[in-house]
């Protein structure tokens, strides 16, 4: 057992707000009623739908954890990077509260709401290349991967062509389409049967194995792209500004310009996915605005309605527009309530000025990394930007993976009470998307943990 703090008792109160923002172990990890929860739930779920840490959640708050027996743990991962403002934020807590007392659901498709039409006017505002004069117009969701199968499906329509273009390490979701688009096929795609065609896997830009500049790395990707699929058949590209799944990749200056310029000469829809990496976490509202680039569509998802099902595809009207009426929409896509919580979410990125955080958090966060880098000879490389970095980890003096060590790590750190998360096509990397509202003494408690994990991991 180990803590934070030795005198922090473990909430009894009914509010998750009275959540003490600190550490605390009081139990084995799991516990005996996440183990008692746990048997129960292998009897009716089946073992596809996997947790990565059967520890049972009772509440939570800001960047704790609250298990059933009573643990507070840090949450490092918020969900994959859904929960950007927090657990439980007050603001979209009573901005939902509120549309729930007035209207649930009636489907925009059938009669409309204002909510929905909020959501849409803030990311016009916030997607690089919207403008007053000329907005992006916003198709919404539920889910990153409906986001994507929406947005290939416009890029279709638009461009009367067939063939979707991908990166090498990318991830894209686990339906039909796009886990044929993921780069790894175990364990999202394999044994499911035939897999969609007319999708190109490119090699992308990865600075640590590959050295190459960023217009080298493109070139090789663009050559690839004409020889194997030819650029008058594609109606996309999908590129995930940095890479989520696939390892936290931050692609090589220059990479992403000239994939965007190569896909305006040839009319190819340049995809933004940011369903990870957007909604403030890098320290702009859209990661592609720090490469320069103005996508044709942008795909967001995860952190949009902190917590909510909520999922936007924007893009050009010109793009957007080609979709005959009735051949866009979802029974529970732009529900209302997870609508006024996006709202919610998009005002505090503003009032609370969480792009701001999210640079405190790289500097403070990133920093500690590096001191861990230099006493710590297997982790290779600190990488990312904001509130979404990572570190690689590999055999020193080589270039192998090792997600052994990761593996252990990970595990040694729950057992201390912090959530951590692995990524990396061989599990090879530490991802951390912690909330923008994780204090610095709170990111400290966990650098100390990660340098105690490292240490009993045997690294």
């Amino acid at each position: 057992m180990s803590s934070a703090t030795s005198t922090a008792a473990v909430s009894t109160g009914s509010e998750a707000t009275d959540i003490p923002q600190e550490r605390r172990v009081v139990t084995e990890i799991p516990g005996p009623r996440s183990r008692e929860l746990h048997a129960r739930r292998q009897a009716v779920v089946p073992p596809g739908v996997h947790s990565v840490l059967p520890v049972y959640i009772d509440r939570a708050h800001d960047s704790i954890l609250v298990d059933v027996d009573g643990n507070r743990i840090v949450d490092v991962c918020g969900g994959i990077g859904v929960m950007t403002v927090g657990h439980t934020d007050e603001a979209v807590v009573a901005a939902a509260s509120a549309q729930l007392a007035k209207v649930t659901h009636t489907l925009f498709t059938m009669t409309p709401y204002e909510p929905y039409v909020q959501v849409a006017e803030h990311l016009a505002k916030h997607v690089p290349g919207s403008t007053p004069e000329a907005p992006y117009k916003t198709l919404l969701m539920n889910s990153g991967a409906e986001a994507v199968e929406n947005g290939v499906k416009i890029a279709r329509k638009y461009t009367g062509r067939p063939g979707i273009a991908v990166l090498e390490h990318a991830y894209h979701g686990r339906t039909l389409l796009t886990s044929s688009m993921n780069h790894k096929a175990a364990p999202y795609a394999l044994g499911y049967g035939p897999r969609v065609g007319d999708i190109y896997k490119a090699p992308n830009s990865y600075p640590l194995h590959d050295g190459l500049s960023g217009e080298d790395a493109a070139r090789r990707t663009i050559a690839f792209l004409e020889k194997q699929a030819g650029a008058s058949d594609l109606a996309c590209l999908i590129v995930e500004p940095i890479q989520g799944e696939g390892g936290f990749i931050v692609p090589a200056d220059g990479y992403l310009p000239a994939l965007a310029a190569w896909c305006r000469e040839n009319g190819i829809v340049f995809i933004a996915d940011e369903v990870q990496a957007g909604m403030a976490r890098t320290g702009t509202v859209f990661s592609i605005a720090q490469f320069g680039v103005e996508p044709d569509i942008l795909l967001s998802a995860k952190g949009i309605a902190g917590g909510l099902p909520l999922a936007g595809i924007t893009g050009r009207a010109e793009i957007m527009d080609a979709s005959q009426p009735g051949g866009l929409g979802g029974t529970f896509g732009g529900n209302p309530v997870a609508c006024a919580a996006a709202v919610a979410v998009f005002e505090q990125i503003e009032a609370r000025d969480l792009l701001a955080e999210a640079r405190r958090i790289e500097r403070v966060f990133g920093g500690g990394l590096r001191e861990l880098q230099a006493a710590h000879p297997a982790i290779a490389e600190v990488r990312g930007t904001g509130a979404m970095l990572a570190i690689e980890v590999l055999r020193p003096g080589t270039r192998e993976p090792d997600g052994a060590l990761v593996s252990r790590v990970v595990e040694e750190a729950a057992q201390r009470g912090v959530l951590l998360l692995s990524t990396g096509v061989h599990n090879q990397a530490i991802r951390f998307l912690p909330s923008l509202k994780m204090t610095d003494a709170l990111l400290a408690d966990v650098l100390a943990v990660l340098d105690e994990s490292f240490t009993a991991a045997g690294a």
